[in-house]
């Protein structure tokens, strides 16, 4: 596997969502590449097992830490930052992974909206605000690397909330790779991650066993690396059951509704349902 220059031994990796699902597989991989790891989570008691397991795993000399957080607080995620570049005095890569999900409908859950908005927008942009500045300071290369979602960008119906929390993730990641690329001397750069269905703990919260189709989380990390290599910033990651090629025409279908003036969400239209099968062989 080619890799990106900062995957490299005693550089440091950041990683939030770190207890569980592509946050840990992250840990492991970067672990055993010899660079030091801050893993980051709400759940202490999953993250001391999960920096165990790194631990177990990861070669001599190999650094890792923990910190307990909530990332829709801002201090919180300052805090982050200050212990990464106090306990590393650098960071290479960080990686904005915490979400979370819970069912809403367009009108109701407000609770579930804010929580969903807090912590799968709001933690993105309170970790792009807290160590950009820091990681353009070092004057290296290094990464920031953002947790999407497919829903953010076809929308499908069923849980709105977390489709708009993983639209304005990409949104944010769009224009902060726009910004880094145009900021004289800069060597940072922003890559949004999109898994397909990944059999993280989000899902084993609806699932006894891991369906055929859905990739292991350690697939998604192997696949966003060959992605960085290649320099791509959009890392749309194929799964058991949907090639990339199906994905591109999901997501040119979606762009088209607003082009043509179909109506939204016309994939799940039954006015539609004929014309996508036919887009979408």
């Amino acid at each position: 596997m080619s890799l990106h220059p900062v995957f490299a031994p005693d550089a440091v990796a950041v990683i939030t969502g770190a207890a569980d699902g592509i946050g840990l597989a992250a840990a492991h991989r970067y672990a055993a590449f010899g660079m030091h790891v801050l893993m980051a989570d709400s759940q202490a008691d999953k993250l001391t097992w999960a920096a165990d397991a790194v631990r177990a795993a990861a070669g001599p000399g190999v650094a890792i830490e923990t910190m307990t957080l909530d990332v829709s607080q801002f201090e919180q995620v300052l805090a982050l930052k200050e212990f990464a570049f106090q306990r590393f005095s650098r960071v290479d890569v960080l990686m904005n992974n915490a979400g979370t999900s819970a069912p809403t409908s367009a009108w109701s859950a407000h609770t579930q909206w804010q929580r969903i908005i807090a912590v799968n927008l709001g933690g993105i942009v309170h970790g792009v605000q807290a160590f950009t500045a820091d990681m353009l300071a070092q004057a290296r290369p290094a990464l920031i690397i953002n947790t999407g979602s497919k829903q953010g960008i076809t929308n499908p119906p069923g849980n709105p909330a977390y489709n708009v929390s993983k639209a304005g993730v990409k949104s944010l990641t769009e224009s902060l790779q726009h910004e880094l690329r145009n900021t004289p001397g800069a060597q940072v750069s922003a890559h949004l991650l999109v898994p397909g269905y990944t059999w993280t703990g989000l899902t084993r919260q609806r699932l006894a066993e891991k369906p055929d189709g859905a990739w292991l989380p350690a697939q998604v990390v192997d696949y966003m690396l060959d992605a960085i290599a290649r320099g791509s910033f959009y890392i749309i990651c194929p799964d058991n059951e949907v090639c990339r090629a199906d994905d591109a025409k999901r997501m040119v279908w979606a762009a088209y509704d607003m082009a043509e003036d179909r109506p939204p969400l016309s994939r799940w239209h039954g006015g539609y349902q004929q014309a996508f099968k036919d887009f979408e062989p």
